[in-house]
């Protein structure tokens, strides 16, 4: 208890340490058009959230982006699977991997738009940039299996699914959780870069060109720290439901 208070304390005391040096810097350039206050973020964020249109946009690049990086799991999976028990597909899908991990996000966004209409685009990219992740390290999970466990199964005639449960899940775990806690944040900020690029209605990305477009400074800022909180509370969550997963295992 003492020291999850003290990491709060520490935590609180970087954020007011950077929030001032945020609002010296913006007290000397005394131009909200290039730095606004603090108070004057706040001050637009907390309007924003009484609008109706926050919540949609919010609610909508949730149920896209989250819906790219679930697609983006399940595949990713399925593809470590087949490819750590084939070599020969494995080395014919990892040059796929490669390309996707080497070239930028922007260039992925600029080529799929060409194909896949604005509502869909940011699923797409936040699937695309998910997918190498969760194989690479699903597939690291599955050759790190311990050789020995799997022949003690196998001594004991455990089933197949007894030796999933009890052997391969739990030392796929940690490289799944891995995966996944990277993956989330890397699918929210390609997601939201997507929804810059294309625009599609009821997005935060739309709101934020729209925002830079006609130099509205503050609101580029509160919907910036949306992003950020957004990205920080899925993590959260998400490693709650991992935490409470394994007291339920144990």
């Amino acid at each position: 208890m003492r020291a999850k208070r003290s990491k709060l304390l520490i935590g609180a005391a970087v954020a007011v340490f950077w929030v001032t040096v945020w609002w010296l810097i913006s007290g000397s350039i005394n131009q909200e058009i290039l730095l606004p206050s603090p108070m004057k973020a706040a001050q637009t964020l907390w309007s924003l959230w009484g609008t109706a249109l926050f919540w949609r946009s919010v609610a909508l690049s949730i149920l896209r982006i989250l819906g790219g990086f679930a697609a983006a799991v399940a595949v990713g999976s399925l593809l470590a699977a087949v490819t750590t028990h084939s070599r020969a597909l494995g080395a014919l899908l990892s040059p796929i991997l490669h390309i996707v991990q080497a070239a930028p996000v922007a260039s992925f966004i600029i080529l799929a738009y060409v194909w896949i209409e604005a509502q869909l685009l940011p699923a797409f990219i936040a699937f695309l940039m998910v997918v190498p992740l969760v194989w690479k390290n699903m597939s690291a999970g599955i050759e790190n299996t311990d050789k020995n466990l799997i022949e003690m199964a196998k001594v004991f005639r455990l089933s197949r699914a007894q030796t999933w449960r009890t052997v391969r899940l739990p030392s796929l775990r940690p490289y799944f959780t891995a995966a996944c806690t990277a993956g989330l944040g890397f699918a929210w900020k390609a997601g939201v870069a997507a929804e810059v690029i294309c625009t599609p209605e009821n997005s935060i990305g739309k709101q934020l060109y729209s925002a830079k477009a006609y130099l509205e400074t503050p609101e580029v800022f509160a919907w910036t720290v949306t992003v950020v909180l957004l990205s920080v509370i899925l993590e959260r969550i998400f490693m709650r439901l991992v935490r409470r997963k394994r007291e339920v295992d144990a």
